[in-house]
C-alpha cells in the first residue's frame, strides 16, 4: 500500500486521544510527585507499542472488509424505503464496524450512523429507511465503513459504492397497497369506508341460485318457475368506461402539507386510482395542465398504460403558473368525446377563487361526470383546538374558523351546481378518490 494512501485509510480513535490526555496529565502531576514520572514515560512507550501492533494490525490485509449498498431500481415518493447494507469480514479476529452512508442531498441528514460489531469470517446485514419528499434523480454518495479491533486505537476505512443514481417515482409501494379495493368495494377497515351498492349495473352477466342477502329485485321469476326454486340475475360492473384524471399543475398546488406538496399528493393519487380503474377494466387516461396541457394520454386499458401515466407523472414539472380552465374545457371538448368520469385535483383557498372557475367546471359537467377533489388545510387543525387565551389567540382562531368554513361553503356551491366534490385531507386523498369511484360504479352512474 502507498504512503498517501496509508495516511488517508488512517484515522485515528477517540480512545487514543484519552489516553494521550491521562497520559499528558500524568506528566503534568509528575512536577509534584517526581515517582510517577518514570511510570507515565514507560506507559507512553507501551501506548506507542499497541499503537504501532494495532496498525499493523488493521492494515497487514489488503482488502478484509467488503461492504455493498442494496438499492432498489427505484425508490417510492413519500413512502418508507428499505435500503440494506450487506458487510462482510475476513480479517482473523473480531472487528468493530461503523458505516456513514452518504445520503442524497434531498434528505438533508447530516448525522447517518450505524455500528456494528462482526466476527471473523462473518457477514451480516444492516437495514435502514428513507423518506424521498420530491421526485427526481437522487443520488447516493460514498459508502464510508470504518474498522476497529478490540484495541480500539487506529480505524481503517473503507470506500465503497461511489455515485449511485436512483429515480424517485410516484408512490408505487401506496398505489400496491389500495389494489385490494378493485375487487372489494365493502371493505371496513380503518380509513376506508363502507360503499353500499346502489342499484347494480346495466351488464347482465348470470343467472345463479338465490341466497340471502341478494337483492330481492333481481329475483328471475321465469327460471325460478322453471327450476322450481329461487333464481336470482347476477350483473356484474359496467367495463371500459373512459376515466381521467386531471391534475392541475397551477401555483395553488404548490402548498405544502407535512414536508409533501399539494400536487405530489395529487399525484400519488392518480398514479393509485389509475391502477384501482385498470384492475376494474376501465380505461385510465390523463390530463395535466395549467396555463396550457402539459402532459395528455388518452383513456385506455392497454397493459402499459400504468406504465405510461407512471412515467408522466414522474416526468411532471410545472413553474406554478396560474390554471386556465378556460383552456382545459375546450381541450376536453376537442379530445374527450365520449362522456367520462373526470377527477379533477386542484385547490381553491378562496370562494371568490371558485366562482372565478365555476362557469367551466359547469360546462365541463354537462357533458361529462365530473368530481371536484381539493383539499382541507390541516396546518389550521390545531389552532382550531387550541384554547384562546387572550385576544390575539382569539382573532387567530376566528381566521381559521372563517377559512374552514370557507372549505365548507365552496362544497355546497359546487353541489348546488350539480358537481360532485371531495373536500379531502391530504394524507386521505387516495382513499377518500379510490371511495368515490367505487361508489359511482356500485350505482350505476358510469
Amino acid at each position: 500500500m502507498k504512503l498517501a494512501t496509508f495516511f488517508k485509510r488512517l484515522y485515528i480513535n477517540d480512545r487514543f486521544y484519552w489516553l494521550i490526555s491521562l497520559l499528558a496529565a500524568g506528566f503534568l502531576g509528575s512536577f509534584w510527585m517526581p515517582l510517577l514520572f518514570n511510570l507515565v514515560f514507560y506507559a507512553t512507550i507501551l501506548l506507542g507499542f499497541i499503537f504501532v501492533m494495532d496498525a499493523i494490525l488493521m492494515f497487514r490485509f489488503r482488502n478484509p472488509i467488503k461492504a455493498n449498498r442494496n438499492l432498489s431500481k427505484k425508490l417510492s415518493n413519500s413512502d418508507n424505503n428499505l435500503i440494506s447494507i450487506d458487510l462482510s469480514n475476513y480479517y482473523p479476529f473480531d472487528v468493530f464496524m461503523e458505516v456513514i452512508d452518504e445520503l442524497p442531498e434531498q434528505f438533508q441528514k447530516r448525522d447517518f450512523y450505524l455500528r456494528c460489531k462482526l466476527q471473523s469470517k462473518s457477514d451480516t446485514k444492516l437495514n435502514y429507511t428513507v423518506l424521498p419528499l420530491e421526485r427526481g434523480e437522487y443520488i447516493f454518495g460514498n459508502l464510508n465503513v470504518y474498522v476497529h479491533s478490540k484495541l480500539g486505537l487506529v480505524k481503517r476505512r473503507f470506500v465503497f459504492n461511489a455515485d449511485e443514481r436512483i429515480p424517485v417515482y410516484p408512490s408505487f409501494i401506496q398505489m400496491r397497497q389500495y389494489e385490494f379495493l378493485a375487487f372489494n368495494n365493502k371493505i371496513a377497515q380503518f380509513g376506508l369506508k363502507k360503499n353500499r351498492a346502489i342499484g347494480h349495473s346495466l351488464e347482465f352477466e348470470q343467472i345463479k341460485n338465490y341466497v340471502a342477502g341478494d337483492d330481492y329485485r333481481t329475483i328471475n321469476w321465469k327460471a325460478t318457475a322453471k327450476h322450481a326454486q329461487l333464481m336470482a340475475n347476477q350483473f356484474q360492473d359496467e367495463k371500459s368506461q373512459p376515466i381521467y384524471a386531471l391534475i392541475d399543475t397551477g401555483r395553488t398546488m404548490k402548498m405544502p402539507f407535512e414536508g409533501l406538496k399539494l400536487l405530489d399528493y395529487a399525484i400519488n393519487s392518480a398514479l393509485a386510482f389509475a391502477n384501482i380503474t385498470l384492475l376494474k377494466k376501465d380505461k385510465a387516461g390523463l390530463i395535466c395542465f395549467s396555463k396550457k396541457v402539459e402532459i395528455s394520454l388518452k383513456a385506455s386499458h392497454k397493459k402499459i398504460q400504468l406504465q405510461l401515466i407512471n412515467e408522466s407523472l414522474y416526468k411532471l414539472t410545472t413553474q406554478y403558473k396560474e390554471a386556465d380552465y378556460g383552456f382545459l374545457y375546450a381541450f376536453a371538448k376537442r379530445q374527450i368525446t365520449q362522456r367520462s368520469l373526470l377527477i379533477l385535483y386542484t385547490n381553491f383557498e378562496h370562494i371568490t377563487a371558485l366562482k372565478r372557475q365555476l362557469p367551466f367546471l359547469q360546462a365541463l359537467s354537462k357533458q361529462h361526470l365530473l368530481v371536484v377533489v381539493f383539499f382541507e388545510n390541516t396546518e389550521l387543525d390545531n389552532l382550531l383546538q387550541q384554547h384562546a387565551e387572550d385576544l390575539e389567540s382569539i382573532y387567530h382562531q376566528t381566521i381559521a374558523q372563517k377559512f374552514a368554513l370557507e372549505k365548507r361553503h365552496m362544497q355546497l356551491e359546487l353541489k348546488r351546481s350539480g358537481i360532485y366534490s371531495i373536500l379531502s385531507k391530504p394524507k386521505n386523498l387516495t382513499v377518500n378518490v379510490i371511495n368515490k369511484y367505487l361508489e359511482f360504479k356500485s350505482r350505476g352512474l358510469i
